[in-house]
Protein backbone atom coordinates (compact mmCIF):
# COMPACT_ATOMS: atom_id res chain seq x y z
CA UNK A 1 0.00 0.00 0.00
CA UNK A 2 1.66 3.04 -0.98
CA UNK A 3 0.79 6.28 0.78
CA UNK A 4 -1.42 7.86 -1.41
CA UNK A 5 -3.50 4.61 -1.02
CA UNK A 6 -3.14 4.93 2.51
CA UNK A 7 -4.46 8.53 2.70
CA UNK A 8 -7.14 7.92 0.03
CA UNK A 9 -8.58 4.64 2.08
CA UNK A 10 -7.96 6.81 5.52
CA UNK A 11 -10.27 9.79 4.03
CA UNK A 12 -12.59 7.23 2.89
CA UNK A 13 -12.92 5.77 6.49
CA UNK A 14 -13.20 9.03 7.40
CA UNK A 15 -16.06 10.07 5.11
CA UNK A 16 -18.08 6.77 6.02
CA UNK A 17 -17.28 7.61 9.83
CA UNK A 18 -19.42 10.92 9.35
CA UNK A 19 -22.45 9.68 7.33
CA UNK A 20 -23.00 6.84 10.48
CA UNK A 21 -22.57 9.58 13.00
CA UNK A 22 -25.54 11.53 10.57
CA UNK A 23 -27.44 8.01 11.21
CA UNK A 24 -26.78 7.94 14.28
CA UNK A 25 -28.10 11.60 14.95
CA UNK A 26 -31.33 10.79 12.99
CA UNK A 27 -32.10 7.68 14.31
CA UNK A 28 -31.64 9.59 17.94
CA UNK A 29 -33.83 12.19 17.04
CA UNK A 30 -36.75 9.84 15.92
CA UNK A 31 -35.74 8.01 19.22
CA UNK A 32 -35.09 4.88 17.88
CA UNK A 33 -31.81 4.65 20.62
CA UNK A 34 -30.93 0.83 19.30
CA UNK A 35 -30.46 2.16 15.88
CA UNK A 36 -28.70 5.01 17.29
CA UNK A 37 -26.52 3.01 19.01
CA UNK A 38 -25.57 0.72 16.37
CA UNK A 39 -24.81 3.58 14.17
CA UNK A 40 -22.54 5.30 16.59
CA UNK A 41 -20.44 1.89 17.00
CA UNK A 42 -19.76 1.87 13.04
CA UNK A 43 -19.11 5.54 13.51
CA UNK A 44 -16.10 4.64 15.88
CA UNK A 45 -15.18 1.59 13.89
CA UNK A 46 -14.37 3.25 10.40
CA UNK A 47 -12.56 6.09 12.55
CA UNK A 48 -10.38 3.68 14.34
CA UNK A 49 -10.04 1.58 11.05
CA UNK A 50 -8.99 4.92 9.08
CA UNK A 51 -5.86 5.04 12.38
CA UNK A 52 -4.98 1.31 11.94
CA UNK A 53 -4.61 2.21 7.92
CA UNK A 54 -1.54 4.56 9.46
CA UNK A 55 0.40 1.29 9.74
CA UNK A 56 -0.56 -0.91 6.68
CA UNK A 57 -3.08 -2.49 9.00
CA UNK A 58 -6.56 -3.86 8.05
CA UNK A 59 -8.28 -6.54 10.00
CA UNK A 60 -11.05 -8.16 8.70
CA UNK A 61 -12.96 -8.85 11.83
CA UNK A 62 -14.46 -6.13 14.12
CA UNK A 63 -12.54 -8.32 17.18
CA UNK A 64 -9.62 -7.86 14.92
CA UNK A 65 -10.28 -4.37 14.95
CA UNK A 66 -9.85 -4.14 18.65
CA UNK A 67 -6.93 -6.24 18.77
CA UNK A 68 -4.85 -4.52 16.78
CA UNK A 69 -5.83 -1.19 17.94
CA UNK A 70 -4.77 -2.21 21.92
CA UNK A 71 -1.43 -4.33 20.65
CA UNK A 72 0.03 -1.05 18.00
CA UNK A 73 -1.61 1.90 19.97
CA UNK A 74 -2.71 1.54 23.38
CA UNK A 75 0.22 -0.69 24.44
CA UNK A 76 2.66 1.55 22.44
CA UNK A 77 0.82 4.24 24.60
CA UNK A 78 0.17 5.97 21.91
CA UNK A 79 -3.73 5.79 23.17
CA UNK A 80 -4.69 5.17 26.97
CA UNK A 81 -6.74 1.56 27.80
CA UNK A 82 -9.67 3.35 28.54
CA UNK A 83 -10.21 4.87 24.69
CA UNK A 84 -9.96 0.71 23.98
CA UNK A 85 -12.30 -0.09 26.92
CA UNK A 86 -15.35 2.51 25.83
CA UNK A 87 -14.48 0.69 22.07
CA UNK A 88 -14.66 -2.70 23.29
CA UNK A 89 -17.93 -1.89 25.34
CA UNK A 90 -19.30 0.23 22.53
CA UNK A 91 -18.76 -2.61 20.61
CA UNK A 92 -21.01 -4.94 23.17
CA UNK A 93 -23.57 -2.61 23.38
CA UNK A 94 -24.04 -2.24 19.43
CA UNK A 95 -24.11 -6.44 19.41
CA UNK A 96 -27.32 -6.27 22.19
CA UNK A 97 -28.78 -3.63 19.92
CA UNK A 98 -28.70 -5.18 17.39
CA UNK A 99 -29.85 -9.12 18.60
CA UNK A 100 -31.17 -8.44 22.19
CA UNK A 101 -34.67 -7.19 21.70
CA UNK A 102 -35.12 -6.85 25.52
CA UNK A 103 -32.05 -4.95 26.35
CA UNK A 104 -33.08 -1.12 26.38
CA UNK A 105 -30.84 2.10 25.65
CA UNK A 106 -32.10 5.20 26.97
CA UNK A 107 -31.58 8.98 25.94
CA UNK A 108 -29.02 9.19 28.55
CA UNK A 109 -27.61 6.71 27.30
CA UNK A 110 -26.58 7.49 24.26
CA UNK A 111 -26.23 11.29 25.37
CA UNK A 112 -22.87 9.36 27.41
CA UNK A 113 -21.99 7.27 24.20
CA UNK A 114 -22.16 10.22 21.81
CA UNK A 115 -19.80 12.18 23.71
CA UNK A 116 -17.15 9.51 24.55
CA UNK A 117 -17.47 8.48 20.54
CA UNK A 118 -16.75 11.58 19.49
CA UNK A 119 -13.90 12.58 22.32
CA UNK A 120 -12.17 9.28 20.78
CA UNK A 121 -12.89 10.04 17.30
CA UNK A 122 -11.27 13.52 17.99
CA UNK A 123 -8.05 12.42 19.60
CA UNK A 124 -8.10 9.55 16.51
CA UNK A 125 -8.10 13.16 13.70
CA UNK A 126 -5.48 14.74 16.14
CA UNK A 127 -3.33 12.12 15.55
CA UNK A 128 -4.16 11.59 11.73
CA UNK A 129 -3.25 15.45 11.50
CA UNK A 130 -0.16 15.42 13.42
CA UNK A 131 1.30 12.78 11.36
CA UNK A 132 0.09 13.95 8.17
CA UNK A 133 -2.63 11.95 7.24
CA UNK A 134 -5.38 14.20 7.12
Amino acid sequence: MTEGNKKENIKAHLDKASKFLEQADMLYNSDSFDGAVSRLYYFLLHTVRALLLTKGLEPKSHDGVLRVFGQYFVKEGVFEPKDSHFFARLMKYREEADYNPVYIFTQEDLIEFRKEAEVMSDKIKGYLKQNGYA
